[in-house]
């Protein structure tokens, strides 16, 4: 429910700009919504169980009461707000409730390594851990290509759908040789990936490298990627699509594992 096969989509604002992105995240509907908040409050939990853990282990709890949000004890105004305090009394209140009790317990009897290592590492997944991932390829005619790959869902920094860790490469035109398909093994299955040939870089650049999609889509992004970047008016292919192959570069390359170049495909399966 969380999350997908890879599926391509394809968008184009303009005759000279394509867009094609792959992503594991399925449409943002309501119960799926509902879902990543539901993980959302997890995550919260796993880090208010961290900071307890690490209260226990380290620190003295006071066994009185907490300390009072508004220390000069005249009335509830907001010139005596005390954030620290404030901090401190919310800290124990979570640390004497009866989950809160059965973590110090826990975390007392453990050893002090032990407790930071559970600490880091379920503060890192709570914090970090991805749900679904998202791939583009932005092809803009006369300037170059561009490759975002992010990772996000159901986290602290975006709610439903959003991305963090975004890396991003623009590549200009005058640097792409070409753009072609190559094959490799992968255990005994043989994987198709898009690579850019870029000047003056010893190895390819893989697109996609993090979903590496089916024969189907690799083809279908190769040829519109082709037709956006060096063909005048080339179309974008859609879905199911004909097309034939690019004309820049060998009249569009399909390199095998041995980096031998093949001839040109000119048909399109859709998928």
């Amino acid at each position: 429910m969380l999350t997908t096969t890879p599926y391509l989509t394809i968008r184009r604002p303009s005759p000279t700009t394509a867009e094609f992105t792959l992503t594991t995240c399925p449409p943002l509907t309501l119960p799926l919504r509902a879902a990543l908040f539901g993980v959302l409050c997890l995550r919260f939990i796993a880090v208010l169980s961290v900071i307890i853990g690490i209260y226990s282990a380290f620190f003295s709890p006071p066994a009185g009461p907490p300390p009072p949000i508004f220390p000069s004890g005249t009335g509830y105004s907001l010139l005596d707000f005390d954030l620290n305090n404030f901090l401190l009394h919310i800290l124990h209140l979570l640390y004497v409730s009866r989950p809160g009790q059965s973590l110090a317990s826990l975390a007392v009897s453990l050893p002090p390594y032990a407790v930071l290592a559970l600490s880091f590492v379920t503060a890192y997944m709570a914090l970090f851990a991805r749900i679904h991932t998202t791939e583009s390829l932005l092809v803009l005619r006369g300037l170059g290509i561009q490759m975002s790959s992010s990772v996000g869902g159901g986290n602290f920094f975006r709610l439903g759908g959003g991305t963090f860790m975004k890396r991003t490469r623009f590549i200009p035109t005058e640097k792409i040789q070409d753009i072609l398909i190559n094959e490799a093994f992968k255990g005994f299955e043989v994987r198709y990936y898009l690579v850019i040939v870029v000047e003056g870089e010893e190895d390819v650049v893989v697109c996609f490298p993090r979903l590496l999609p089916r024969r189907k889509i690799v083809e279908r992004v190769w040829r519109g990627a082709r037709g956006c970047l060096y063909e005048k008016d080339g179309p974008v292919l859609s879905a199911g699509a004909g097309g034939g192959s690019g004309s820049h570069g060998g009249n569009g390359a399909w390199r095998g594992g041995n980096g031998n170049n093949g001839s040109g495909r000119g048909d399109e399966k859709g998928g």
